[in-house]
């Protein structure tokens, strides 16, 4: 049996989406059912050290967080128990600025505010590139 080579998982997850990208669309999702690399001709996606494969198909029922960021500030503890009811925060975001939409804490898109039947949604407006988001998880 042949040894099995341990590559780091952002280094695999670097290679799986350069080698699923759609031609000429970096950053746009794969088809559904694209699964086929051009390394390896069939549904595992050759990693760039070795060969060590990887099975998108196992990647895709992963439970994954979704939050949206609409701004932040740094406050001294002193101020931050001078707060109570009613009092107001400000944010380093201006109104008209993207929403940064965070997939477990890494920024994957910005996007608009919009209502869907009665709660909160997010028009995306810009997608963070492959190749930025795999720089956020170094």
């Amino acid at each position: 049996m042949a040894e099995e080579e341990n590559v780091p998982l952002s280094q695999m997850l670097e290679q799986a989406v350069e080698n699923n990208a759609p031609a000429g669309a970096e950053g746009a999702p794969a088809e559904a059912g694209d699964q086929t690399s051009p390394a390896t001709g069939n549904g595992n996606a050759s990693a760039a050290s070795g060969g060590a494969e990887i099975n998108l198909d196992a990647l895709m029922d992963v439970p994954v967080t979704l939050s949206v960021e609409i701004g932040r500030n740094r406050l001294p503890i002193k101020e931050l128990l001078r707060l109570n009811q009613g009092a107001v925060v400000e944010l380093d975001r201006e109104v008209n600025q993207p929403l940064d939409l965070l997939v477990n804490g890494t920024l994957m898109a910005r996007g608009e505010v919009v209502v869907v039947d009665g709660q909160f949604g997010l028009r995306l407006v810009d997608i963070v590139s492959p190749s930025e988001r795999l720089n956020g998880l170094k």
